[in-house]
């Protein structure tokens, strides 16, 4: 036993005092133990045996079903180092105000220790932390997450000396007293009043990305909000691609993409759906590993046209959570075929009461249900980028594909990535919101030291990725989209490869290198030559006009702001005359 975590868990439990102490094991036999628990208590209800063997649905308090951004604070000594990305507050305020929380939060609970292994248990690029919860759900949604939970992650913890330390409680649910408190330079998280993914499952979205994006700098690499695929050509070429995209931009169908009929010999298999951490390898190339174990999905739209491995992988060993039912007991949501019965809080369902499964519902599987799973991933190694994609959600402005010109472009690219809200997210259309490498509710410190140790990584790097920007969402004036998405996306895949392999043509714009007409695969798709045009064309006026929009955002950063960052936009500015 790791004195370290021993004498943690002892603090803690004075602070809280518990009824008993679970350290977890991570073993089939526990985690039946803690379903058949979940099952009894009501707080698991079994699916359709025959259809979603080893299903369960779980139902989270309706207060309690969402990220919750603005009571998420990063605790750093200096107010300066957080930045203006992210909400502040003191350490020594922030750890008061959530031990008064956490004093005897857990009385007449079981205290659950959830030692887990963020990437391959054998691999250097993977780090270790240890959760402290009172949530049953959480540790085993923590089991399907994560590496190694339990007793490997702590054996490997009591050789290195060093972990994550996480702090949750479901508390009484109450969005009064409801904090997630991150303290980066303790390597240390507090979560309390949540029992809902994001919020609970501290090895995710907490550790893996805001409290490891602090410790990627500096320790050397990057911990970034990105899929991870391998692309395999006809040609018996594999090259790995990390692409960070915006929510609602296509990540997830990007990750798992079938490729289309049209396309036979092309195969795209997952190493990740939502996060990666980037290492500079010995051989001055960037190598990735997928730190999680699994998949936290939304289920809305996700079905057999949409996403057909995600729809394959979750219809056995999956626990949902804020879906609804259908009177046979399979799990149903928005996009699926059937027709509900029950509605996502146990009510029978009435379209009066708004959608039948909760637009956040979401599902929890391991990895390697997935049909297209990669088995890569589990190469302590990691796997050697190749291409690193941007995208987001534009309905002009932003062309099909366009390629960096160096690291330091791509780097600007990054910060720019930017979506337009629909009217059914703000009920306004157009609202451009920045999201810089998809990283905006995620990154762990100043966004302006953040983007310069991009530029340093890439210093160390003999061979870096090329850097793509892609927008599968460019609309003509009646609002149709221009490009038919989903699995011909590998279209302009496969243009990136080429150009990664230097055998694709390609032309300079203002803004990057971009292909002409004749460069896209786009044979069987239909698409009229002006409508090809309109996907490829630049504005020099809308671009001037962005590009000045994305100065303004740099200068909330102050004299933290990257130079040759600002160099970089200006440049841009020039090429357009």
């Amino acid at each position: 036993m790791p004195e370290a975590v021993d004498r943690w868990v002892q603090e803690v439990r004075a602070l809280t005092e518990p009824a008993r102490v679970h350290w977890c094991t991570g073993t089939e036999t526990e985690a039946a133990e803690l379903t058949a628990q979940l099952v009894k208590s009501g707080e698991f209800l079994p699916l359709n045996a025959e259809r979603f063997p080893r299903c369960y649905l779980y139902r989270s308090d309706p207060n309690d079903v969402a990220r919750v951004e603005h009571l998420t604070f990063v605790c750093t000594r200096s107010e300066a180092d957080a930045g203006p990305n992210n909400h502040w507050m003191a350490p020594q305020a922030a750890h008061q105000k959530m031990d008064a929380l956490f004093k005897g939060a857990m009385r007449g609970r079981t205290l659950y220790v959830v030692p887990y292994c963020m990437g391959p248990i054998g691999s250097p690029y993977a780090r270790c932390g240890v959760e402290i919860t009172d949530s049953p759900y959480v540790a085993l949604n923590m089991r399907m997450m994560t590496h190694g939970m339990g007793t490997a992650a702590l054996a490997r913890i009591a050789r290195e000396g060093s972990f994550v330390r996480g702090l949750h409680s479901t508390g009484e649910l109450d969005p009064e007293r409801r904090f997630i408190m991150h303290f980066p330079e303790e390597l240390s998280i507090k979560s309390y009043g949540s029992g809902y993914g994001g919020n609970a499952l501290l090895g995710k979205k907490c550790h893996a990305l805001r409290i490891a994006s602090y410790q990627a700098r500096s320790e050397g690499w990057l911990a970034e909000h990105m899929l991870l695929l391998a692309l395999d050509s006809p040609a018996g070429e594999t090259h790995y691609v990390a692409a960070a995209f915006p929510s609602a931009c296509g990540k997830t169908n990007l990750a798992m993409l079938v490729p289309p009929a049209a396309m036979p010999g092309w195969k795209v298999r997952t190493l990740g759906d939502d996060i990666a951490w980037l290492h500079p390898g010995p051989d001055g190339r960037l190598w990735a590993i997928n730190p999680e174990a699994g998949y936290f999905g939304v289920a809305p739209g996700t079905n057999s046209k949409s996403n057909r491995n995600a729809f394959e992988m979750v219809r056995h060993d999956t626990i949902f959570t804020n879906v609804a039912l259908t009177k046979n007991g399979d799990p149903w949501w928005e996009g699926m075929e059937g027709e509900p019965a029950i509605d996502w809080q146990g009510r029978p369902y009435d379209p009066k009461n708004g959608p039948a499964a909760h637009p956040n519902s979401r599902f929890t599987v391991s990895a390697r249900n997935n049909p297209s799973y990669a088995t890569e991933a589990d190469d302590p190694a990691g796997v050697p980028i190749a291409a690193i994609i941007f995208g987001g959600r534009r309905r002009a402005l932003a062309p099909l594909v366009f390629e960096a010109r160096n690291w330091r472009h791509g780097v600007l690219v990054g910060s720019g990535v930017a979506s337009e809200t629909t009217a059914a997210i703000t009920g306004k259309v157009g609202v451009l919101r920045r999201d810089p490498m998809a990283m905006k509710p995620f990154a762990g410190y100043n966004f302006a030291d953040y983007w310069q140790h991009w530029l340093s990584v890439g210093e160390r790097l003999a061979k870096p990725p090329k850097v793509f920007h892609v927008n599968w969402f460019r609309q003509d004036a009646a609002g149709k989209f221009l490009w038919p998405g989903f699995g011909e996306n590998l279209r302009v895949l496969k243009w990136m490869m080429e150009r990664v392999a230097g055998r694709a043509a390609a032309h300079e714009t203002p803004i990057g290198f971009m292909p002409a007409r004749a460069d896209l695969d786009t044979q069987g798709l239909g698409l009229a030559p002006a409508t090809l045009d309109e996907l490829l064309a630049v504005d020099a006026p809308a671009w001037r006009s962005d590009l000045a929009h994305l100065g303004g955002e740099f200068d909330q950063y102050g004299t933290r702001m990257p130079e040759p960052l600002r160099l970089e936009l200006y440049d841009v500015l020039r090429r357009f005359g």
